[in-house]
């Protein structure tokens, strides 16, 4: 008995998992109508609440925004609206600062969360994986002696939170290894063994500003 009841978990738990996951991004992208009065909600628009509409049009919204402001008209229409933004009080600071967070980690361009990194943590008998986020700056930078590094270290088995620590480049390596078989190898607890040759221990290299 007990051997089928393991197989039976084996076969819901990554499904049941896999449509709660789906169920909050589902629900999170129909709460973003929530900002608008509700005879402008899908909901009201179309008479009945029909489930996923709401989710499919924000998701809709969001490419064709990407498809407007990928052409020079679009760009210009894109920096009119960040001035306008940087412009006022309170709101400024807020878009400004959120901005630049999601430009940081969401461009393409951008460098963080781009190298799986192995640190010690929580203390310098232990390791775990990290992610580079860039290089300390501003006056933090001047505090600090000799070449550091940011690195986010997520929690298991929720890598949404984690502690943001900087440490000496010196004192970290750089796995040969995908962001995305990182994350698993955390949402996993580390049963999920992310394949790859062994190599000799390296620090991080710099980071390219560019």
């Amino acid at each position: 008995m007990k051997k089928y009841l393991i197989t039976g978990l084996l076969i819901w738990i990554p499904l049941v998992i896999t449509l709660w996951v789906l169920n909050i991004a589902v629900t999170t992208l129909e709460d973003a109508w929530r900002i608008l009065p509700p005879e402008f909600r899908p909901d009201s628009l179309l008479g009945r609440h029909i489930p996923g509409v709401s989710a499919l049009l924000t998701i809709v919204i969001i490419f064709l925004t990407g498809v407007l402001t990928a052409n020079f008209i679009g760009a210009r229409l894109v920096y009119w609206w960040n001035h306008v933004m940087h412009r006022i009080p309170v709101v400024s600071s807020i878009y400004s600062s959120v901005k630049q967070v999601s430009d940081t980690l969401f461009s393409s361009s951008g460098h963080a969360f781009r190298r799986a990194l192995l640190v010690r943590w929580p203390h310098s008998g232990a390791w775990t994986i990290g992610f580079l986020t860039g290089v300390p700056g501003g006056d933090v930078a001047n505090h600090l002696v000799g070449d550091y590094v940011s690195v986010y270290v997520p929690t298991t088995p929720n890598p949404t939170g984690g502690y943001f620590v900087m440490l000496p480049r010196a004192d970290v390596i750089e796995l040969e290894m995908s962001v995305d078989a990182a994350l698993k190898y955390i949402i996993s607890m580390g049963v999920v063994t992310p394949s790859g040759s062994k190599r000799a221990v390296r620090p991080v290299s710099p980071v390219d500003p560019t």
